[in-house]
């Protein structure tokens, strides 16, 4: 008697035959993905005309670009594993519909209040579809090769999705009022909806355990503090309340790690982080989104403040960056069967450092900045094709949904880590070498000493000899600061690609036996 079980009837989209509907079905969850990660950077250019239609204060604006995140982070990991449980499909249509229905409501929040509630209810449903998105590919493409494929897709309309941002923000804004950057979402996500249960095959865990709700709570506060601190760190600076958030967040985080290994059947298994492979591949991810994000941090304010362009402008000048990533990522699965994981992952890591090398040399030019992204955009891509191609396959198909995850919750961390660190030493430096002449008020001196942004804006509204000497002082030490934290950068990917290639050496070859 055959024992076939429901998973197996469930996806027939794995037989030899069924190609083209697995190609169909990929395209399909790119949807998901594009408009998540479009969403992290297009609300930011949308802030002004928020804060003159709703008129939220200082706190409530950093709230409404920070909710979304905290909630995020502190659910990717429980929604993972509940997808693994509930089903990973199921779990996926649950996010896009509460998301395109929340995004209704943010498009026309009548208060400040009202949009970070929907803000922080976004993050709940954006943690529901990331993760399934990347635990459904695990399960449809079960050729080694089909999968390394689909995963280049994947990550390149991630990466993409965020260069992207700034362009589609530029065009809304300069058409439509500020709630058009939350309504982009819902014909996108109409459409995948339409599509997603005639194309996406169910699939879960088969034997899941028991749901666990202190391990839920556990996770959540622990990533929530830490994310929250990480946050504060890079807007106001390290104090008390930042770095206690931090402490209580890690301790948390060890009580649910001793929660884990204590249980038979664990809601997240730490101890695949005692597998060097998955290990050294979410350190390769996560550096690899902390130089990413650190060069746009800086760009975009050199591009806009520094060489005057609008943003729509600038966007564009991203997107010869942006398209290296979707090649890279995507040739790099050729050359999976010539070179070994760890040397594809920590030669993307090394051209990472070559950009900021770059960056040092000729980064005060927008054409040096322009060959730098599309050097960095060659090393993000091909390293994080292959890094998350680790991941997934160090780990059974079953729990795809907890590793898909956990390699989620990196990419967030490397968004943040991004900012603090590399945005944080350019404005230590930055602070130190910026020059005020005295005619400015002490309160003008402090908004040109805080940003390069707010240095731009008193030199404007002083004009004259004063204003264009501060202007002058403000650029010279943020260029000043763009080549300190590059040459920190630079080291940081040199010392990640020698560790990242210590610990992917035990990695399985993709490399073909040759025939006799």
């Amino acid at each position: 008697m055959t024992n076939s079980s429901p998973v197996t009837q469930a996806l027939p989209i794995h037989a030899p035959g069924q190609k083209t509907k697995r190609w169909a079905a990929l395209a399909t969850l790119m949807l998901p993905v594009l408009l998540v990660s479009v969403d992290n950077t297009v609300l930011s250019f949308a802030v002004p005309a928020i804060a003159q239609a709703l008129s939220p204060s200082s706190s409530e604006q950093l709230w409404i670009i920070d909710a979304y995140s905290l909630v995020l982070a502190g659910l990717l990991v429980p929604m993972g594993s509940l997808s693994d449980r509930w089903g990973r499909r199921r779990m996926l249509i649950i996010g896009c519909v509460g998301f395109a229905l929340v995004s209704v409501l943010a498009a026309f929040a009548p208060s400040a209040l009202a949009l970070v509630i929907a803000r922080a209810l976004l993050g709940i449903f954006g943690a529901m579809l990331m993760p399934a998105t990347l635990s459904l590919i695990r399960n449809i493409f079960v050729d080694p090769a089909e999968r390394r494929t689909a995963i280049a897709v994947w990550a390149a309309m991630f990466s993409g999705g965020a260069a992207l941002g700034p362009i589609v923000g530029g065009f809304l804004l300069n058409n439509f009022s500020w709630g058009s950057v939350f309504l982009m979402a819902v014909p996108i996500l109409v459409l995948f909806l339409a599509v997603a249960p005639f194309l996406l095959p169910e699939s879960k865990d088969p034997n899941p355990g028991p749901i666990d709700p202190l391990s839920i709570v556990l996770i959540m506060i622990s990533m929530v503090s830490v994310t929250f601190g990480l946050t504060q760190i890079s807007e106001s600076g390290v104090d008390v309340y930042t770095s206690s958030a931090i402490i209580i967040g890690l301790i948390i985080g060890y009580f649910f790690v001793r929660r884990q290994l204590a249980r038979e059947i664990p809601m997240l298994d730490v101890r695949l982080f005692s597998n060097s492979v998955f290990s050294g591949a979410l350190i390769a991810n996560l550096f690899s989104m902390v130089v990413d994000v650190g060069f746009l941090y800086f760009v975009s304010q050199h591009l806009q403040l520094v060489s005057g362009l609008d943003p729509m402008r600038a966007g564009l000048f991203l997107v010869p960056g942006l398209a290296m990533t979707i090649i890279s990522g995507l040739y790099v699965v050729k050359l999976a069967n010539k070179f070994h994981p760890a040397t594809l992952v920590s030669a993307g890591l090394v051209l990472n450092a070559i950009a900021y090398v770059l960056v040092l040399l000729i980064g005060q030019s927008d054409a040096g900045l322009l060959l730098a992204f599309i050097i960095l955009g060659t090393g993000v891509g091909s390293s994080q094709t292959i890094s998350n191609d680790l991941i997934l396959s160090s780990v059974p198909a079953s729990k795809a949904g907890a590793a898909s995850a956990i390699s989620e919750t990196s990419y967030e961390f490397g968004n943040v880590l991004g900012t603090v660190l590399i945005g944080g030493l350019l404005t230590v430096v930055y602070r130190a070498q910026i020059v005020v002449p005295e005619v400015f008020s002490h309160e003008q001196a402090e908004d040109a000493i805080e940003t390069l942004g707010g240095a731009t804006r008193v030199a404007q509204e002083q004009g004259g000899d004063a204003g264009a000497a501060l202007l002058s002082s403000a650029q010279h030490a943020f260029d000043s600061g763009v080549v300190f934290s590059s040459a920190a950068s630079a080291l940081l990917m040199v010392v990640m690609a020698i560790v990242s290639y210590r610990m992917l050496r035990k990695a399985p070859a993709y490399i073909k036996p040759a025939e006799h």
